[in-house]
């Protein structure tokens, strides 16, 4: 069958070549569009402050996620006329943003500042930021959620390009190292830019139906980039002995994607489905990272099974090789094999060893929703935020709001009164408002709402410990009457409700992981053993990531994790090591059916596999410390933690830990019950 694919694929190279073509000019243009159409929302439905936020939009004309902060630097806060002045000076500014209305100026150290209030969602805010900004004029600093993500895009975009600029080089240089100076090194590259701008217009038409978050342009690029050049090496790797050994140019083609075509379809298959199951966790942001991420190995096995064929036919096997002498004659793949074997409890002590001292720190890791202190200095929105920390403080660009129904009745208005009370004096309050008239009460009577502005920054954990204290203790103490609701709304409830729906589902979410790679790899290897160890050698690659990102920035900056970096990094990471223990194991499968002795068949495994192995973990490794060079605190996280996981994999566990361990299990490796299966190698 999949002889019969490459074979109608290469009669019908025109029309597939034409097909690429057309998907990457029609990602090129989506990919100039997709950033105003992408937002940071950690709202989630069906949450408390979900229904709050709602309350606020259909009765208070106002949504917090779409609310800009406006700051003034002045000399003296306290001059009535200059306050007055200005507030005007807002008023007539903010009639450029549909549905918007300024609740006025406060003073604080060298400051005034104020809220203009939208009932725009986050995404539309965020389009009618530059708007603002003209019409307030010079002297003003807009900040708030939505001039923060606008101020972002371009930075995004900035550390999207310096990624590349770190990566592509990087990527030219290994598979210069590995194929020589020849034609192969090409087909990677465009490869790669085939899936990348594919994927892009798909997300665009995504980005049009579904709330997606501003970092998939940089995830899929940066991503896509290193998985579609891992798997073009691995073809052309293969094509290249294929040719050696004498095939014509089409035979060698179908003799490729029949083995290790089958890997990769195979490999990319399960890391897209790990991702996938990242819409078990029902936060629309981690919901969408998984739908780009799930979306860049799918598009890369297309690649994989219609354009790189045509692509190895085209260069055709002449221009494929190298009078350059190969990688493999420098690193001694084999010998190292037989070292590991005839040391393999040693290896296996030291390497586990090393694996649990880095993944030790993960039991100090904390956890937080997002954090402003990541955001570069040099933006506007930074700077009023700057100016909002040192004169008055971080929590005034995120107010908590608790919205009270029934507010009409007497008893709760009571209730209202002594919860604000107790606020007010509480020590991690610095602002309460409230009152009997708008804009503290809606145009019906009916709800009221107090407005809270605390002294943490967003998503600190003393914050979350506030907005925590205020649902269990406070709203209860302040006796609200049977039949009154008080729901915590605002930036840092929503935050809160985020952590715990995003780690609520986590348990299932890894257990889906756990389960879809077992299953796989007890397809793919035919044992039962290999796939569990399989599974705990991923679970310490992943738990080695943690402790790094913990020693790194909490420990080292001072910065405390995103909530949504652990999870995205556990889909990502059981993905990849997946694609590096089939590429690995099934060689050894292969020589161990040959040979039937476990020893040689790691070590012949490692002297097969080794080499691309390794240059396809260093290019995957430069393709994530992108995300490293960037400026945006979660994105770096995230790319610290793909780049240590990566090379650990490919170094410590793959080329140490595994074929140790195999050596030491011996025939019981390739076990498993019932009958055996018809042999064949990927």
């Amino acid at each position: 069958m999949r002889a019969r694919w490459t074979r109608a694929v290469l009669r019908a190279r025109w029309v597939v070549l034409a097909g690429w073509a057309l998907g990457l000019v029609a990602g090129v243009a989506a990919a100039t569009q997709l950033s105003s159409h992408l937002t940071n929302s950690f709202n989630v439905p069906h949450t408390d402050s979900a229904r709050a936020g709602t309350i606020l939009a259909d009765r208070f004309d106002e949504r917090p996620e779409g609310t800009f902060i406006v700051v003034f630097p002045v000399a003296h806060s306290s001059d009535a006329i200059l306050r007055h002045r200005l507030e005007r000076r807002v008023a007539r500014a903010a009639r450029v943003v549909p549905t918007a209305h300024s609740l006025g100026l406060r003073p604080g150290g060298g400051i005034l500042w104020g809220e203009v209030a939208t009932r725009l969602s986050f995404q539309d805010a965020k389009r009618r930021t530059d708007a603002l900004r003209r019409a307030l004029g010079r002297g003003a600093l807009v900040t708030g959620q939505p001039a923060i993500q606008r101020d972002l895009d371009p930075i995004l975009a900035a550390d999207l390009r310096r990624g590349e600029l770190i990566a592509l080089p990087f990527a030219l240089l290994v598979l210069l190292a590995v194929f020589g100076p020849t034609l192969a090194v090409a087909i990677p590259f465009i490869v790669a830019g085939c899936t990348i701008t594919v994927t892009l217009a798909v997300v665009y038409v995504v980005a049009q139906l579904l709330t997606t978050t501003t970092f998939v342009t940089n995830l899929v690029a940066l991503i896509g980039l290193g998985l579609a050049i891992d798997y073009s090496l691995l073809l052309v790797h293969r094509f290249r002995e294929e040719v050696r050994a004498g095939h014509t140019n089409e035979d060698a083609v179908v003799r490729t994607m029949a083995t290790a075509g089958r890997t990769v379809v195979f490999s990319g298959l399960t890391v897209a489905i790990g991702l996938g199951l990242l819409l078990l966790v029902p936060v629309p942001f981690i919901r969408s990272l998984g739908i780009g991420a799930f979306l860049v190995p799918l598009v890369s096995v297309a690649a994989a099974l219609t354009l790189q064929p045509v692509l190895l036919s085209a260069l055709g096997a002449r221009r494929m090789r190298s009078a350059r002498g190969e990688l493999a004659a420098v690193l001694p793949w084999e010998r190292l094999g037989g070292w590991i074997v005839r040391r393999r409890i040693a290896v296996l002590v030291g390497s586990t060893g090393l694996m649990l001292i880095l993944a030790l720190p993960v039991l100090w890791l904390q956890k937080v929703p997002a954090s402003f202190k990541s955001i570069p200095g040099s933006t506007e929105s930074a700077r009023g935020l700057a100016l909002l920390r040192a004169g008055v403080a971080s929590g005034a660009i995120t107010p908590t709001y608790i919205v009270v129904a029934d507010a009409q009745r007497p008893e709760v208005r009571s209730a209202v009164s002594r919860l604000a009370e107790v606020l007010a004096h509480d020590p991690e309050t610095l602002l309460v408002a409230s009152g009997r008239h708008p804009p503290y009460v809606d145009a019906s009577g009916r709800y009221a709402r107090v407005v809270v502005v605390d002294r943490e920054d967003y998503g600190a954990p003393r914050e979350q410990a506030f907005v925590r204290r205020l649902r269990d203790r406070l709203v209860p103490a302040a006796r609200f009457p049977a039949g009154a609701t008080a729901r915590v709304g605002g930036a840092p409830a929503q935050g809160v409700d985020f952590l715990d729906a995003a780690y609520g589902a986590f348990p299932w979410f890894a257990l889906g992981v756990v389960a879809v790679t077992f299953l796989a790899l007890y397809r793919a290897f035919r044992s039962v053993l290999l796939p569990l160890t399989a599974v705990v050698l991923n679970l310490l690659t992943v738990a080695a990531a943690y402790g790094v990102l913990v020693v790194v920035f909490q420990w080292g900056a001072g910065r405390p994790i995103e909530g949504w970096v652990p999870i995205f990094l556990f889909a990502t990471l059981f993905g990849l090591s997946t694609d590096y223990e089939v590429f690995l194991v099934m060689r050894m499968r292969e020589s161990w059916e040959h040979l039937h002795e476990t020893g040689r068949a790691v070590a012949r495994g490692l002297e097969r596999t080794g080499r691309v192995v390794t240059a396809a973990a260093l290019i995957m490794a430069a393709a994530f410390s992108g995300f490293v060079a960037g400026r945006v605190g979660g994105l770096q996280q995230l790319g610290v933690g793909l780049t240590v996981a990566v090379l650990l994999d490919a170094t410590v566990v793959r080329m140490l830990l595994l074929p140790s361990l195999v050596a030491l299990l011996g025939p019981r490796s390739w076990w498993r019950p019932g009958p055996e299966a018809p042999r064949g190698a990927l």
